[in-house]
């Protein structure tokens, strides 16, 4: 299975597509995952255009709930030699529910270099589980393999802040085909996560936004979360991800917004 196959995006016409809110795409509340959402357009935007992403930013407007359908339009808005600036509209009926601006395309340029070397830490395979909530059941923190080197179980969070940094191994259990662009816009999302174990509450958040930006792409089963929430203040949560591969390269960063919110379970 690839990352469209996962999402289950379907072409509709030369610039439409359309999803269905499967379980393994919602939140624990029901609710398309705001990374699947991000990551339906960016690969929405890569067929329409031909050209893979650089960058792309997701605004969160509204909710689509499960069993709903989010229709996806691309509109090219400015088409260049080698880059092509471009948006994806989601909607369920006529309601908008997120936007997501990018830029993609390729040069040629004759220089380039890595400038973040990812942590030394132990692999995947040797750490630990992140453990999962009731509410959880039935959601995409299903389909993910989520393993903490750096992070609290919830029967640690007593309201002891840590310094904001979290550390997790994940993948996308059902994903054989590698890590895309889509992928890692799924696995971008992950900041409301760690405002809970910055805080040491059983706490988290709803996205405002999400802006994914592409370094270069190689194999990997894995990817490194490598998370940095930076404040939480006037009931907001701010934080960035660096993603690396296996081997060290970086593959992506992401910044977020969310509403900061306590569990109530």
């Amino acid at each position: 299975m690839d990352s469209r196959a996962f999402l289950g995006l379907e072409r509709a016409s030369e610039r439409s597509f359309s999803l269905h809110v499967v379980p393994r795409l919602t939140t624990s509340g029901g609710f398309l995952f705001g990374g699947a959402g991000l990551g339906a357009g960016i690969s929405a935007l890569e067929t329409v255009t031909g050209r893979r992403c650089t960058w792309a930013t997701a605004q969160y407007l509204s909710y689509a709930r499960r069993d709903e359908r989010v229709d996806v339009e691309v509109i090219a808005a400015v088409e260049g030699s080698s880059v092509t600036q471009a948006r994806a509209t989601c909607r369920v009926g006529e309601r908008e529910i997120l936007t997501v601006n990018a830029a993609l395309g390729d040069r040629d340029f004759d220089a380039s270099g890595q400038f973040v070397v990812m942590p030394e830490i132990i692999a995947p395979e040797a750490a630990r589980p992140r453990t999962l909530r009731a509410a959880h059941a039935n959601s995409i923190m299903e389909a993910l393999d989520m393993r903490y080197v750096k992070g609290r179980d919830l029967e640690e969070l007593d309201g002891t802040p840590s310094d904001g940094r979290t550390l997790m191994w994940v993948r996308i259990k059902s994903l054989v085909d590698g890590v895309d662009a889509a992928a890692l816009g799924i696995m971008g999302d992950f900041v409301p996560m760690a405002v809970g174990q910055a805080l040491g509450l059983r706490a988290g958040g709803n996205s405002l936004d999400n802006t994914i930006r592409f370094a270069t792409l190689v194999p990997t089963d894995w990817v490194l979360l490598d998370i940095q929430v930076e404040s939480v203040q006037r009931g907001f949560g701010h934080g960035t991800i660096q993603m690396f591969a296996q081997n060290g390269a970086l593959l992506a960063t992401a910044s977020q917004s969310c509403i900061a919110r306590k569990w109530k379970t």
